[in-house]
């Protein structure tokens, strides 16, 4: 009995990855690719799984970043990105980098070659047709105006390529509780009852007009041609707000009004950054209003003058910029298939993950995921104490809700990984500095991760690595 094929439509690193996944498990895919009838903005070549910004995959270490931690699952799950990259790397330090062009070949000269896979070069305009009956979607945040307009009715969404205000979200293990302090506005209870819901980082006023100063003399990112945009009132950049007049903030997302610092009760503070709680593990926090153009390595330097953020550890850094991406906790389910019409499943960064490797990442589950269904066979979400459970979990609903919009793209960071304890004392009794326990915590974590992928793994038939 012949099995029929599944469709991937999108040749970036999401779908690339998607269809090796597919055709690795035994299942014949045709990967629909509009490039060249098609061109984007942003892509120079006709090859696959092209690089069209950073030739970098970031950190390599998986004992010590989290993205190095996605690196080492993917490869033991048989990645083609990440082999690729392997077989193409250029010295990066302790980064993966490749060759973008011996990469690109690379993947794409696997796919061509593999007898499960077909390659046809055109564009679906539209929702894919009936009869395909199981459909990845890895069509990036440049996605065609057909097929968005498409997704868009059938979702039901007001929209879905915009631009998006994105604030910066800090680790809270980095922040000095010793300076800030939990509060909400007027110790007002919300829907969950904790009156104590915010972060709060106080200014006096010396320390406000420094920031002020440093936000309008900062560098600002600019936009590519396809990204440009008018403001709006709702999102605007802080320091846009900054620019009409120097007050703006302290009577805006930065007032002190409602609030008492538990530190020094009787000094009122002459401005307030909040940080609200950004995931369900409270191991993200997100500074409330600061969405920002600053470039990031200026974003960095301003944002610790703040008191207590001195030593903050950013798991993303702010912008303002078109994207294209599905409100992924409402629409899809757990195996990343869309609840209006399950024979469609989405991968990449459409999904709302950032970063190559974190869009090939979503591209291998969501073919493991097809592939599976396909063969009749049971599978379920990696833990979500590994990397790639842990992307699962951000798109599918590990974020609070925030009313619309709340849902905003991410890379991979230790924050979307449950925590673990380490010992504070070494063997000999010597109490560990703060440095060593987030060595080891790291550490931990990443063994934690291998370990569970490596039962996960060892599952259902259908799980196993080709």
């Amino acid at each position: 009995m012949s099995i029929q094929p599944i469709h991937v439509i999108g040749g970036g690193l999401a779908g690339s990855e998607a269809s090796w996944q597919i055709a690795q498990s035994g299942v014949p895919v045709i990967l629909h690719e509009m490039r060249p009838v098609r061109g984007t903005d942003a892509h120079q070549t006709q090859s696959l799984a092209e690089l069209v910004c950073s030739n970098s995959f970031r950190a390599d270490d998986w004992t010590a970043n989290a993205v190095g931690l996605l690196h080492a699952e993917m490869r033991r799950l048989g990645s083609i990105i990440m082999s690729a990259g392997d077989q193409h790397q250029v010295p990066a330090g302790g980064a993966l980098a490749v060759d973008r062009e011996g990469f690109a070949a690379e993947v794409t000269a696997r796919l061509e070659a593999h007898p499960l896979v077909t390659i046809a070069r055109e564009e679906i305009a539209g929702l894919p047709p009936a009869e395909w009956d199981s459909v990845v979607v890895a069509t990036g945040p440049l996605t065609s105006p057909a097929l968005a307009d498409a997704i868009l009715q059938l979702t039901g969404e007001g929209q879905l390529s915009f631009f998006d205000a994105i604030a910066p979200i800090v680790n809270f293990e980095s922040i000095d509780m010793g300076v800030a302090w939990r509060q909400s506005r007027y110790d007002k209870e919300g829907p969950g009852g904790d009156a104590a819901a915010y972060i709060n980082c106080p200014m006096d006023k010396d320390q406000y007009e420094a920031f002020i100063d440093a936000l309008l003399a900062g560098p600002k990112a600019e936009f590519k041609d396809w990204e440009h945009v008018p403001y709006f009132d709702g999102c605007l950049p802080i320091e846009v707000m900054a620019e009409r007049g120097r007050e703006t903030l302290r009577h805006g997302p930065m007032k002190p009004v409602g609030l008492t610092n538990e530190h020094n009760p009787q000094e009122k503070a002459y401005a307030v950054v909040q940080l609200r709680q950004d995931n369900a593990l409270g191991t993200l926090w997100n500074m409330v209003g600061f969405q920002t153009k600053l470039k990031h390595g200026a974003q960095a330097d301003i944002f610790r003058t703040i008191p207590g953020l001195e030593k903050a550890v950013f798991a993303r850094l702010g912008g303002l910029h078109r994207n294209t991406f599905l409100n992924s906790p409402r629409l899809l389910d757990a195996q990343l298939r869309m609840k209006a019409d399950p024979r469609l499943r989405f991968a990449g960064q459409v999904t709302g993950v950032e970063g190559y490797v974190e869009s090939a990442a979503v591209g291998l589950l969501a073919g493991r995921f097809a592939a599976a269904e396909r063969m009749g066979k049971p599978i379920s979400p990696p833990p979500p104490t590994t990397a790639l459970g842990a992307l699962i979990g951000h798109i599918t609903g590990g974020h609070l809700e925030g009313g619309k919009g709340s849902f905003q793209p991410m890379n991979i960071n230790y924050g979307l990984i449950p925590p673990m304890e380490v010992a504070k004392r070494d063997a000999d009794g010597r109490r560990l500095g703060a440095k060593e326990k987030g060595r080891n915590k790291k550490l931990a974590v990443g063994e934690r991760a291998l370990a569970d992928l490596a039962a996960w793994v060892e599952g259902p038939p259908a799980l196993a690595a080709e």
